[in-house]
């Protein structure tokens, strides 16, 4: 899943208000020469290998040089895009038990080499995916296939032991098995193959040119793409170490395009002329609630994760942060067709959040926090540090304090926060009572989100796992099982509509504000078009006025 937090690269200001000026040495660029549009990034990609990564300014860089097998339009509607048609039951290509989904391949689909792209490409990147010499980012959902087979070069059929609703989540990103099976052969892993940086041989518009770490990445036409060739002569992506110098750059014309744009910098940015594109990507800012032994006992009962609900004014902080640009949610799945329709978010109400507080036995102390049995309602609150969640936290401590519960508030660089249980990271060891990030279904639009299910919980016998909440609960455990079978659509909705009203009542997940994806563009960068799951689907076509 794509997360969206910010890992500021260190640069130093100087050298980028150099680069911001003067341009990048070692790099020819001459806009009057050549059309390059320039992107800017406040995080440096951690890999440009896909299996690798679940960063999302990783991830959106695939579209340019190494396209999916289907991807999404401007309506988050999917389209083939390797294949000749997306499977389905009318055309064959999904079996009627839902078993088995058959792909047929594109004849005229080549790598930047000149090779042909084959039924053996995907042989070979699922194989990757699940073999544990590779250290990748996540097996999903490779894990979930029972086999693969290639019956011809155009043909790949893929069979699972029990119906997989969500399929569309296969095939992000692939790998060239002429180039990385000779890696794997000789050093028994690709974990430190240099295409995961320098990926020079692609499928996409453009191909890999250049990476200068901390600095810039290039990509330059693909001159042997399959597809109508790009518009641009190169990509040119720019890392920078926080908001404001994106903004400079976007403001001064040194920028084309950029994302993640704060609500308070749209103003300043629209009056420079810069065009503000609101994209919906599913992503929604949460509060998720630590239910395991390690956190505080009061967050297990129900009645205490309701008051909190109900004692956190959520549509002042998406007035007073967000210029009321936005609102918060009732469930993880808002502005999708799977929600509950009679679910609605908690209003803000703090006489309602104490009656509930009395009621589940917390009893104000003379220091102004409640107790129980001689415990504190004292939470331990951990976000990262971006500057609007830590604003949020702010608003949100006192408003707790004002029905009796005292928050510590504590923030982290965002390679901390979302560390692992194995790495130990205060969110997936459960150092932490109430944590905060932006999430979305993992494959957005689909519906599917693994880390609710009991055997998500990290421990020692599971170190990758991502259920941060320690949240066992059965009932929503099968429901969540039982919709990745469900390929009839009803049927799934049907299911949904049970989850996320067991989520709502249960306050086992509370947003604070819807977060689509907020993108800022040049006047000259034409033909744009955004996705919120593919979102730079249409690179190839993009122009400079």
């Amino acid at each position: 899943m794509s997360r969206k937090s910010v890992l500021y690269t260190g640069l130093a200001v100087l050298i980028v208000a150099s680069m911001l000026l003067g341009g990048c040495s070692g790099t020819a660029q001459n806009p009057a020469a050549k059309k390059v549009a320039t992107l800017i990034f406040t995080q440096e990609p951690e890999s440009l290998n896909t299996m690798y990564t679940n960063m999302y300014f990783s991830q959106i860089l695939q579209q340019a040089f190494d396209v999916w097998a289907w991807q999404y339009d401007d309506q988050n509607k999917p389209y083939p895009n390797l294949v000749t048609e997306l499977p389905t039951i009318q055309n064959g290509g999904l079996s009627a038990d839902g078993k088995t989904i058959t792909m047929h391949l594109r004849k005229d689909i080549i790598w930047s080499d000149g090779q042909p792209i084959t039924s053996a490409d995907f042989k070979f990147t699922y194989e990757m995916y699940i073999n544990p010499k590779n250290a990748v980012a996540t097996t999903y959902p490779y894990s979930k296939l029972a086999s693969l087979e290639t019956p011809d070069d155009r043909t790949v059929v893929m069979k699972f032991d029990a119906p997989f609703a969500p399929w569309l989540s296969f095939w992000k990103g692939m790998l060239p098995e002429h180039i990385l099976n000779p890696v794997f052969q000789k050093d028994g892993t690709l974990d430190n193959a240099a295409w995961n940086k320098a990926p020079t041989v692609g499928a996409g518009p453009f191909v890999f040119a250049e990476w200068q770490s901390g600095s810039f990445l290039r990509f330059v036409r693909n001159d042997k793409f399959w597809g109508k060739k790009a518009s641009l002569d190169e990509i040119f992506v720019r890392i920078v170490p926080d908001d404001a110098a994106q903004v400079a750059a976007l403001k001064t014309g040194d920028g084309d395009l950029g994302i993640f744009i704060s609500y308070p910098d749209i103003p300043p940015l629209e009056e420079a002329g810069v065009k503000i594109a609101s994209v919906n990507s599913g992503y929604s800012e949460g509060l998720y609630f630590n239910m395991g032994e390690k956190g505080n006992p009061a967050l297990k009962d129900v009645l205490v994760r309701q008051a909190l609900a109900y004692a956190i004014d959520r549509d002042k902080i998406s007035k007073d942060l967000l210029l009321g640009k936005t609102k918060p949610g009732a469930t993880l799945w808002d502005n999708m067709p799977y929600v509950d329709p009679s679910l609605k978010p908690y209003p803000f109400d703090p006489a309602k959040a104490k009656s509930l507080l009395d009621q589940a036995g917390w009893v104000m102390g003379s220091d102004g926090v409640r107790e129980k049995n001689g415990v504190k309602l004292d939470l331990r609150y951990g976000t990262t540090t971006r500057d609007v969640r830590q604003s949020a936290q702010a608003i949100i401590q006192q408003e707790l304090a004002s029905v009796g519960v005292k928050v510590e508030l504590l923030n982290y660089d965002s390679d901390i926060f979302f560390a692992s249980y194995a790495d130990k990271g205060p969110t997936y060891s459960g150092e932490l009572d109430i944590y905060e990030w932006s999430d979305v279904p993992t494959a957005f639009p689909d519906p599917d989100i693994a880390y609710w299910l009991c055997s998500e919980i990290p421990s020692d016998q599971n170190p990758q796992g991502l259920n941060a909440q320690f949240l066992c609960d059965k009932q929503l455990d099968g429901l969540f099982q039982k919709q990745a079978t469900q390929v009839d659509y009803n049927q799934r909705v049907a299911t949904f509509h049970q989850i996320t009203k067991i989520m709502y009542d249960q306050v086992y997940w509370l947003s604070l504000w819807l977060d689509p994806d907020i993108w800022a563009l040049s006047s000259r960068l034409q033909n744009v078009k955004l996705s919120g799951s593919t979102p730079l689907y249409n690179i190839g076509e993009w122009t400079i006025k």
